[in-house]
């Protein structure tokens, strides 16, 4: 895993515990959580976007002479 073993695993938890205090971990591994869900749903959303851009003129800005 990542090649760390067991010990250094267990000595970076506990650094983890020291800096953000035992109340705080588990809120940050949600939103790490939840910022890894929406990272996945965009990379999905870039593969289901249409290949051509859409053919309707209204959709272009107009120039204006004023």
């Amino acid at each position: 895993m990542l090649g760390l073993n067991h010990w250094e695993l267990l000595i970076f938890l506990g650094i983890a515990l020291l800096l953000f205090g035992g109340a705080r971990i588990p809120g940050i591994a949600r939103s790490l959580g939840k910022s890894i869900t929406e990272f996945k749903k965009g990379v999905s959303g870039i593969d289901e976007e249409p290949s051509s851009p859409p053919s309707s003129s209204s959709d272009t800005p107009k120039k204006v002479d004023a």
